[in-house]
Parts: C-alpha cells; structure tokens; sequence
C-alpha cells in the first residue's frame, strides 16, 4: 500500500494536535498535511498560489474536513471538491463539532463519505481518529488508477 497522505483541514489549533497526536498515538504513520482555512484547502487540492508546485501531485489518501472554517467554509470546500473531475471522488470526512441536523444533512447532499462529530473527552477523541484512520488508509478500497 501507497503511504498516502492524509489532508486535515481545521482551524483550531488544539484540534488539529489532539487529530496530530490521535494519529501518531494509533501508529497512522502517514504523512499530514494541514491547511487553516478553506481556500487554503482548494488552493492545496487545485495546485494554486503558494502549492502551485503541487501541480500533477498525487491526492490525498483521505481529507478530514472541519465545517467551521475561515475564508470558506467546510461546506464551500466540498462543494469545490465533489465540482472538479479531479477530485469528485476523493474521500472527504466531515470532523466537526458541530452536532446540527442542517449540517449533516447539507454534508451528505454534497456527497461527503462520512460525517463525525468531534468527541468531548480526549480519549474517545483519539479512539474515533484511530478507527478512521485505520478505515480510510487500511480498509477502504480507493478508486483505481487511470488506466
């Protein structure tokens, strides 16, 4: 199996290293990359701005995708995301606090592959990253290469 990189997209930066530390503590030695804000995230995915050297880069194995973001939010990163042929099919987790019907609702309308709610305590925080870490980079069959 490809070593394929995770793409976490979160704002807080005590979320991010609890999602950091959750990783490493599950022995998910793949690579994070991490972007701040959403147009942060569509410029890291469509190799623009500062990542235009990220042109013809491989995807992400799997993006962990926070709703609340600045510049864009969660759901405007998605919808670019499920828009580009590119991309249309590359696994997007909604990882949010949020506990709203509308915002689980409107992720799944945009085709998001799953949607988790960021656990309270640390230690079921770490447990829902290593089951999806595990799920998304071990488990889960990607679509194959272009021929």
């Amino acid at each position: 199996m490809k070593n394929q990189k995770i793409l976490l997209i979160e704002d807080d930066p005590d979320d991010e290293e609890l999602i950091l530390q959750s990783l490493r503590n599950s022995n998910i030695g793949n690579d994070v990359d991490v972007c701040r804000d959403g147009q942060q995230a569509l410029d890291y995915l469509f190799a623009k701005a500062e990542y235009a050297d990220r042109a013809g880069a491989a995807l992400p194995g799997v993006v962990l995708l926070d709703l609340n973001l600045p510049k864009l939010s969660g759901l405007q990163v998605l919808e670019q995301i499920r828009k580009n042929s590119r991309t249309e099919f590359l696994p997007v987790v909604i990882l949010t606090s949020s506990a709203e019907d509308e915002d689980r609702l409107a992720s799944y309308k945009l085709r998001a592959n799953s949607f988790v709610q960021k656990p309270v305590s640390f230690e079921a925080f770490s447990e829902a990253i290593k089951h999806m870490g595990v799920y998304w980079l071990v488990f889960n069959k990607p679509l194959p290469e272009p021929l």
